[in-house]
């Protein structure tokens, strides 16, 4: 088959771009379609054969501005064609469904989570922002009437997709290289860590506030626009370490207490590869973190979304013992294998 992969935008790495290499992987002379591309900030999509962007590409500064231009970005995904291609998969927690495909073209969409600024109460509160959030939530409902089937990377994005679209899924859960990450034989450190992009969503500060409050060594990975105010609310004791290489990744996930995840999470890789690395995970007890983490057995959850909660809740995994091979055997079920197995065969049935 002749195979078109569109993706919301290129230009960063992290849990939704790993899965994007595995399908990269799996459908080697697969196009991809996608509103912007930096190589640099997104090295993974040169496993593409090729790479189609939108006319956005070539507006100045929307480098550093592109959720700017979010309005224009399902009209820029609706101006690709699609002639020619069987089939066409969307990832996307946005705009990419949006794509207009002629009946011999079936549309898959691997739905990361419907638009969070559209959907979650916390934005559609503003009641400055309300109407022009309103127009978007109905076209974005829209879109998402579009693809032939629509595919949940987890049972919490399902029940949103139901929700919100009124659409039936099937949840596909995405997964990692368990070649790669992997116990170590030596002895963790004494520092926790945590590995995310730095938005404010993802609560980074919580865990800041939280450390500031005691002596524990606090690593932080990854980069953001808030990287700066956090930078600034942290004391001594914690260190940001920035982007940094897969093998300097695992030696972190390797050699850490545990990993904290005070989000929400769709799903949260973050959470699966530190099991896959031996080591538990502290993280707040709803969305996706309930399909990853099994409590008292591979982690532990915080009580409520509050600093306190996180103290009391490393305070409780200071006196359990955690057993690396039951967050190993845990992490198994997320396994890259399965992931490329199951998504294959899922977008297979779609296309008969």
């Amino acid at each position: 088959m002749k195979i078109a992969i569109c993706y919301d935008w290129a230009n960063r790495i992290g849990g939704a771009e790993r899965v994007l290499s595995a399908i990269a992987d799996l459908w080697p002379k697969a196009d991809l379609f996608t509103t912007i591309y930096f190589p640099k900030e997104a090295p993974w999509a040169k496993n593409f054969a090729s790479i189609k962007t939108s006319f956005l590409q070539k507006i100045p500064l929307i480098k550093k501005n592109y959720r700017l231009f979010y309005p224009l970005m399902s009209l820029a995904f609706e101006q690709f064609n699609f002639d020619g291609y069987d089939l066409a998969v969307s990832v996307s927690s946005g705009p990419a469904k949006a794509i207009v495909t002629k009946p011999e073209t079936k549309h898959v969409c691997y739905c990361l989570t419907p638009p969070r600024y559209l959907w979650q109460k916390r934005f559609l509160k503003s009641k400055r922002l309300f109407p022009r959030l309103e127009s978007l939530r109905k076209s974005d409902f829209v879109f998402a009437q579009r693809p032939d089937l629509i595919l949940a990377i987890s049972k919490n994005v399902q029940k949103r997709i139901r929700r919100f679209y009124q659409r039936p899924s099937r949840v596909v859960y995405p997964g990692i290289d368990l070649n790669k990450f992997k116990p170590s034989s030596t002895t963790p450190k004494d520092y926790f860590l945590i590995v995310s992009r730095l938005v404010s969503y993802k609560k980074i500060d919580l865990a800041i506030s939280a450390f500031n409050q005691t002596d524990k060594k606090l690593k932080i990975i990854g980069d953001g626009p808030e990287k700066e105010f956090l930078i600034r609310m942290a004391k001594s004791n914690i260190e940001f370490l920035g982007q940094v290489e897969d093998s300097k990744l695992i030696d972190y996930y390797q050699n850490c207490q545990a990993l904290i995840m005070p989000q929400e999470e769709d799903l949260g890789l973050t959470a699966i590869e530190a099991q896959a690395c031996g080591r538990p995970v502290i993280a707040y007890g709803r969305g996706g973190a309930l399909e990853t983490i099994i409590p008292n057995e591979t982690g532990l959850f915080l009580k409520s979304q509050t600093a306190e909660s996180l103290k009391q809740a490393i305070a409780e995994f200071q006196t359990r013992k955690f057993k690396p091979e039951n967050c190993v055997n845990n992490a198994k079920k997320f396994s890259e294998k399965e992931f490329v197995g199951n998504f294959k065969r899922a977008v297979c049935q779609a296309t008969k």
